[in-house]
């Protein structure tokens, strides 16, 4: 019975030993030693539509945009038209719907990158890395191609000037 119970000590002891719960051990038999956490990174990444990049232009017909001092009114009048015709089933102009929301995108972007992006939808997305962020970000929704006018799409960046 004695040598039973000694067998099932070192049994045990053995058991204890053996299936240790991995930790490092310290040289303090007071302190428990905790594993070493990786330090984790955090990204402070903005989201693409909030984001300003006033240096890209974007891929595609439009290369130079020059803006005057005064809005044209009369253009303002005709972009509201052309926006409020084909662009409101995906942009509101006063919150994010399927696609971002107009209001301020000439502060985040230039010019040329938002009549590129008007004009020619399906190349900005396979080519400009900021369009394809825009698409992720918006559940992948791509902005259809309205195939308007460069007349048309001035006009809407004039419009998109006063909002």
């Amino acid at each position: 019975m004695k040598k039973t119970l000694k067998i099932l000590m070192i049994l045990a002891v053995s058991l204890v030993v053996g299936c240790g719960d991995g930790e490092k051990k310290t040289t303090d038999p007071y302190q428990k030693s905790t594993p070493e956490k990786q330090p984790t990174k955090v990204e402070n990444k903005v989201a693409a539509s909030e984001r300003v990049d006033l240096t890209n232009k974007g891929v595609g017909p439009i290369t130079s945009v020059t803006l005057a001092p005064e809005i044209d009114q009369k253009m303002v009048a005709h972009g509201k038209d052309v926006y409020e015709k084909m662009c409101t089933a995906c942009h509101k102009v006063d919150k994010k719907y399927i696609g971002p929301s107009p209001t301020g995108i000439l502060n985040r972007r230039t010019p040329e990158w938002v009549m590129n992006m008007i004009l020619n939808p399906e190349v900005m997305i396979q080519e400009d890395p900021l369009a394809r962020e825009l698409l992720m970000e918006f559940n992948g929704a791509p902005m259809a191609n309205q195939n308007l006018t460069e007349e048309e799409a001035r006009a809407i960046l004039e419009y998109f000037r006063t909002l």
